[in-house]
């Protein structure tokens, strides 16, 4: 068995009713708490935390260069011991980077990647608790911030092994009555997130204990809360974001990621609508273009979805596709991408980190068609 390393928070929480016992962890870290919340700080009054000092920072959309530099203007000041994410997998992203940032020496372009330097953090990160309430994008338990840069059209990470939460509490009761079309974007990115990892060409003994059973699972639960809403679904949904979360940590993404990240910051779509439009059809190109054991994966994956969707195995892709759109998803030029910019994506793409992942390397050529279809 090939050697691999397990990254994940030194503590996780998962279940109903374990949001009620974050109050009296908090003060265990320090008495000077950063609170990154939604763009509503209604939704995060019920988190009464007794602590000396309490900062509430609201996070309206996916965290920008420019919203993090003046988000850490404003809160190195407070200069708060520890940090709490409460939201979606944005206001992990921007937590996540004010922990990381706030003691450091520098600025954030010393240490994103593809845009900035990619340096390591030279200072360790505050300590940070992450509190999803959205089951989607798994950040509760990932070492990276996805930082959007429109100058540059991208989205970058800033990404350290240490940016790890110390503390992630899942509770999937705060997702219940989560709006329609967020639970199937954001579900349809836990369900990316399992199934990625899965096919990976970094994919691991661990990863695989967590992706093989949840893909199925996920579909299933996402199918559920199509039809209505069901706290039971929502659970799953939650658990499957989870896994996701740990195993993307552990093994990687790939093309719908890396595709994703180049059109989030060209767009500013939301990023898990955009992996939803893009999981079929990159499906189907990972099965064109692999063979062998990295084939038989790919089937493995939608032989998992045939059996929720009711279809063939070589038809998954296409059912998935349509299930998504007939569910309400949007295609990507609903979402902003024109066909004139499929080009400049596919090759923006190519160097993604997250293309690192894929089982195979799709030619500038196969990614545009990804495009075309999705």
């Amino acid at each position: 068995m090939t050697a691999f390393a397990i990254t994940q928070p030194g503590r996780i929480l998962f279940g109903r009713g374990e949001a009620a016992k974050t109050a009296g962890v908090i003060r265990a870290y320090g008495d000077r708490v950063l609170i990154v919340h939604g763009a509503n700080r209604d939704r995060a009054s019920w988190l009464q935390v007794p602590a000396a000092e309490v900062q509430g920072l609201p996070c309206a959309g996916e965290p920008t260069l420019a919203m993090l530099e003046e988000a850490l203007y404003r809160t190195r000041a407070f200069a708060p011991k520890v940090v709490v994410g409460l939201g979606g997998g944005a206001v992990m992203d921007l937590a996540k980077a004010l922990a990381a940032l706030i003691p450091a020496p520098d600025g954030p372009m010393e240490h994103l990647e593809v845009v900035g330097k990619g340096l390591p953090l030279r200072a360790d990160p505050l300590p940070f608790i992450a509190i999803p309430t959205t089951a989607g994008t798994g950040a509760e338990v990932t070492k990276n911030a996805v930082i959007g840069l429109p100058e540059h059209g991208r989205k970058v990470s800033l990404r350290d092994d240490r940016m790890v939460a110390q503390l992630a509490i899942v509770d999937p009761a705060l997702t219940d009555g989560c709006p329609r079309a967020v639970t199937l974007a954001s579900g349809l990115d836990a369900v990316t997130q399992v199934i990625e990892p899965f096919v990976s060409c970094k994919a691991t003994p661990y990863t695989d204990a967590l992706t093989r059973p949840a893909i199925g699972l996920g579909m299933a639960a996402l199918r559920r809360l199509m039809q209505g809403d069901d706290p039971g679904a929502r659970d799953r949904l939650a658990w499957v974001s989870l896994c996701g979360g740990l195993a993307l940590a552990n093994a990687g993404l790939g093309a719908v990621h890396g595709l994703a990240g180049v059109i989030g910051g060209m767009t500013g779509a939301a990023h898990g609508a955009i992996c939803g439009a893009l999981l079929g059809p990159v499906l189907a190109a990972n099965r064109a273009a692999t063979s062998g054991a990295a084939l038989a994966r790919v089937d493995e994956v939608c032989a998992m979805l045939a059996g929720v969707l009711g279809c063939g195995v070589s038809e998954a892709p296409q059912a998935l596709q349509d299930w998504a759109q007939a569910a309400g998803l949007s295609d990507l030029a609903a979402l902003g991408v024109r066909a004139e910019m499929h080009a400049e994506i596919a090759q923006a793409s190519v160097s993604a980190s997250s293309m690192k992942g894929n089982p195979v390397a799709l030619s500038e050529a196969a990614l545009r068609r990804v495009l075309d279809q999705s």
